[in-house]
């Protein structure tokens, strides 16, 4: 149980500080926006996998 409440508290913690960096965002010029709202969108279960991923090699 305590796992699954770890998970829950990481996720609410990623989806927030993406929802944040999302803001800082449209605080950027045109041209750098489109790139930053793509690293700022991605889910958290891609986060997971890429961080894994790189753990890995």
């Amino acid at each position: 149980m305590l796992c699954i409440l770890a998970g829950c508290t990481s996720r609410g913690a990623y989806e927030g500080i993406q929802a944040s960096n999302r803001y800082e965002c449209s605080k950027l010029p045109h041209s750098q926006y489109d790139e930053c709202m793509k690293d700022a969108s991605k889910t958290y279960s891609e986060y997971k996998q890429e961080r894994e991923e790189a753990m890995n090699e």
